[in-house]
């Protein structure tokens, strides 16, 4: 662009030696500023940052790429950090406007969120890590070296950078770095969402979690409530003197619960094997052994359905106490949760959105005490008929058979008694719950391994959670005489072969164990993730699940070059 400005004023001196021309001599002139303006122009669009122009995603990573090739290191090994923004903000968040402590050197690193020019001498940066944001406020004046541009025409919205400078507040109140050193220390070779916009689309937020992450806040702060939430639930059992174990995640049986398994192969010994559905069975094994008070937090996984309120892997709280009964674990899961809600949410009652953030909210108390509805006597209320007690027999089927079709409740095949009175339960009763309700004292032949009930006949000592109309959690005094275990494994085996795939196998080496005594137990389980859900006021579990299951996606025709590190979505 130069050598054409220079030409003219060079033709317009030889014009003007060679024969005065004052209307030939202004036109070069005019055309000479015409270009120099120009020039000025393609100088400010090469120094605009990359982001804000139009450019395809394809064509920016590949020359994104092409100009890393150049640069001497791109991936350094190490970068000394000597303090965290979160820290620097603490400390010196009562910085008046304007000043600058030139002694408060430190050493930072993080992710550039936005990148912001205002001349050729200086560029505004906010630098994102761990959660929190600080400005950096770079100079040509403070930076070290004559490489000032060069140095900050690399870098780009996504990269990761690491900062030497002193701390300060600028004129207009914001807490700011001031570099005298930045480096490189990971590209983004990928274009981010603009920040105005975010990441909406729930497909490419599920599956590239990470990138979910890097560019909306709130997402962050799901997870850190999830953290806390089972932090609160160790340390309340912990207090307690429950001891924390790991028990198998394969087993030859699945056992603990009614579920469908995941199965996979032991090569070493040719053995099929199931993931497991509940750790149950182990841990009353470990309160047999004399572990009175036992608790594990971990993943289960069910072969089943994949909805708004389900996964095929999910996280899961048991305990198991000895010498309790199901109405102590009912005192204990008040106390729990009601001082949980209060921690974290400084108040018993909380809104929540149970069809979305677009849809009206709702108005969850957790003060307690909180109802205790029995379940058979409910239903015969809401629905004005007296049932059969004996639910093993087929008199007791057929009249839950014809309640359900009366009310056009759908129950696919098998219509067993024990399917056909958990959908009669979610109709009359569970569909109808706000606030927290124990629904209590549930058939035995729905429940094959909780205690018969001291005074109600074919009823048992078992309660559920519901809130907003889903379960949290599951808990009952623990059936522990091994002639009627056998007999319910028996029951639920004969399910099983009558077509109800969820149904449980008979554990042998489970009636063995009781068979050594186990002392009188209440056995108590939680939804982790239903229980995140309720408290983050998110309704699709996906949104509390860093990476939930997903349908896998066609392969990309073209994989992605050597040079671009790890890729791929799973």
């Amino acid at each position: 662009l130069r050598a054409p400005y220079l030409a003219c004023w060079m033709l317009g001196a030889l014009c003007w030696r060679l024969k005065p021309r004052p209307l030939l001599v202004s036109g070069l002139g005019y055309a000479a500023r015409r270009l120099h303006r120009t020039s000025a122009l393609y100088r400010a669009a090469a120094a605009a940052p990359v982001e804000k122009q139009e450019v395809d995603p394809t064509a920016y990573r590949e020359n994104r790429i092409r100009s890393l090739k150049e640069l001497p290191e791109v991936y350094p090994h190490v970068w000394p950090v000597d303090a965290t923004v979160a820290e620097l903000i603490k400390r010196f968040g009562d910085l008046p406007d304007g000043e600058r402590d030139e002694a408060a050197v430190f050493t930072i690193a993080g992710r550039v969120k936005s990148k912001r020019t205002s001349g050729a001498k200086l560029r505004f940066y906010d630098l994102v890590s761990d959660g929190s944001q600080i400005q950096l406020m770079c100079s040509q004046q403070t930076h070290e070296g004559d490489d000032f541009a060069e140095v900050h025409d690399i870098f780009q919205r996504g990269d990761i950078i690491g900062v030497r400078g002193c701390i300060g507040r600028s004129k207009r109140g914001e807490l700011s770095i001031f570099p005298s050193s930045v480096k490189l220390l990971s590209p983004c070779l990928h274009m981010l969402p603009s920040d105005y916009s975010g990441l909406k689309d729930q497909e490419t937020r599920y599956r590239k979690r990470y990138l979910d992450l890097m560019i909306n806040e709130d997402v962050r702060k799901t997870f850190v409530m999830r953290s806390q939430i089972v932090s609160f639930i160790r340390d309340y059992l912990i207090t307690r003197n429950f001891l924390e174990v790991e028990t198998p995640m394969m087993n030859t049986l699945h056992g603990g619960a009614s579920a469908r398994p995941f199965i996979t192969h032991l090569n070493e010994l040719d053995l099929k094997l199931n993931m497991r559905v509940a750790p149950e069975l182990y841990l009353k094994m470990l309160v047999i052994g004399g572990v009175d008070r036992v608790f594990e937090i971990g993943r289960n996984f069910r072969n089943e359905g994949i909805d708004l309120t389900h996964n095929p892997e999910f996280t899961s709280c048991e305990f198991y106490m000895a010498y309790a009964d199901y109405n102590q674990l009912m005192d204990m899961t008040e106390d729990m949760l009601s001082n949980m809600v209060m921690k974290l949410k400084c108040s018993h009652q909380f809104e929540y959105h149970p069809d979305g953030p677009e849809k009206d909210p709702i108005t969850v108390d957790f003060s307690a005490p909180w109802p205790r509805i029995s379940m058979v006597e409910e239903i015969e209320k809401q629905a004005g008929v007296t049932l059969p007690r004996d639910f093993a027999s087929e008199e007791a089927r057929q009249a839950l058979d014809d309640l359900a079709k009366s009310h056009k409740i759908d129950c696919p095949t098998p219509r067993t008694a024990a399917r056909l009175l958990d959908k009669l339960c979610g109709h009359f009763i569970e569909d109808r719950i706000v606030n927290p309700t124990f629904i209590v004292e549930h058939p035995q032949i729905m429940s094959p391994l909780a205690k018969w009930h001291r005074t109600k006949p074919g009823l048992t000592e078992r309660f559920e959670l519901f809130v907003n109309g889903r379960e949290l959690c599951n808990a009952y005094t623990e059936l522990n005489d091994p002639e009627r275990q056998l007999a319910c494994f028996q029951d639920q085996a004969r399910a099983k072969d009558a077509g109800d795939d969820e149904a449980q196998v008979v554990d042998y080496g489970y009636v063995t164990a009781l068979e050594y005594g186990l002392p009188p137990t209440g056995g108590w389980g939680l939804g982790v993730d239903r229980l995140v859900m309720l408290l983050a006021d998110k309704h699709n579990i996906k949104e509390v699940i860093l990476f939930p299951m997903m349908k896998p996606q066609a392969a990309p025709a073209k994989e992605p070059s050597a040079s671009a590190g790890p890729s791929g979505d799973r």
